[in-house]
């Protein structure tokens, strides 16, 4: 069985066909599918789908980079209080995004740390979001210095320093489909970490691994995912399923259930 960490299933582009992505994903082998939330927009799909679902998805809580703007501290108090009302797995997706636009950056590092704080109050695993962006949130954590504060990089890309300095951090790394990309490079780095400092993703409906690259990603590619990824570490699906599924469950703090 394997969990697939970071999935947006809520999305409008599996409206078509919500039900049947997830029971591909179920005929897979994938036991769990964990949702990072975006914003306020999304929130109320996602608790549907959650409660659609209640022993396959599971939902975090957390305001994406991408939709901080100058009214991030009103989002933010909107946010939080979901907090109050019921449980989540994580605080996410939240993090720094510098490739799609800068405008927000020092909101994005404010609204960073006001999410990171969350998660220490609540004792709860943050999902990071560092497109473009992977060294100055390392930076930030080891200068925010949080006591026992985990997580993931999430859609990890990044080079073998700093895989190293995450592991020192105590983080996860997120691999999902670049690990198939012809040219992604992550080939090159994955066999310098530590299996243990690792979890798998898809981050559908974006992000299909090779050969459905361009296409609308889900859940049930994790198996493409994971047959790279063996194929790299020298390990076989049952050694990675365990590893993987393991990591995933310690870090999300999750219950080990039998196949719905």
């Amino acid at each position: 069985m394997y969990i697939d960490t970071h999935a947006h299933l809520y999305l409008s582009q599996f409206d078509e066909d919500r039900d049947e992505v997830i029971q591909r994903a179920i005929d897979q082998g994938i036991e769990k599918i964990l949702m990072p939330n975006v914003d306020l927009d999304t929130v109320d799909g996602m608790h549907q789908l959650a409660q659609r679902y209640p022993n396959v998805c599971f939902p975090m809580m957390g305001l994406h980079p991408c939709s901080v703007d100058n009214n991030y501290e009103k989002v933010l108090a909107q946010i939080e209080s979901y907090f109050h009302q019921q449980n989540y797995i994580a605080v996410g997706e939240i993090g720094l995004d510098l490739y799609w636009d800068k405008t927000f950056y020092h909101q994005q590092i404010e609204a960073f740390r006001i999410q990171a704080s969350w998660a220490h109050n609540l004792d709860l695993p943050i999902v990071i979001h560092s497109r473009e962006s992977i060294d100055e949130i390392i930076s930030l954590l080891e200068k925010m210095a949080i006591p026992n504060l985990r997580g993931v990089f999430h859609c990890f890309t990044g080079s073998v320093e700093q895989a190293s300095r995450i592991k020192d951090l105590g983080f996860l790394v997120g691999i999902g489909g670049v690990v198939t990309f012809k040219n992604g490079g992550l080939d090159k780095v994955i066999p310098y970490i530590d299996p243990q400092y690792i979890i798998l993703e898809t981050d559908a409906p974006y992000l299909a691994p090779h050969p459905n690259r361009g296409k609308r990603n889900e859940s049930a590619y994790i198996r493409v995912i994971a047959q790279k990824l063996c194929e790299i570490l020298s390990l076989d699906h049952h050694q990675l399923e365990e590893l993987t599924t393991a990591n995933a469950r310690k870090l999300f703090a999750l219950a080990d259930q039998p196949k719905p």
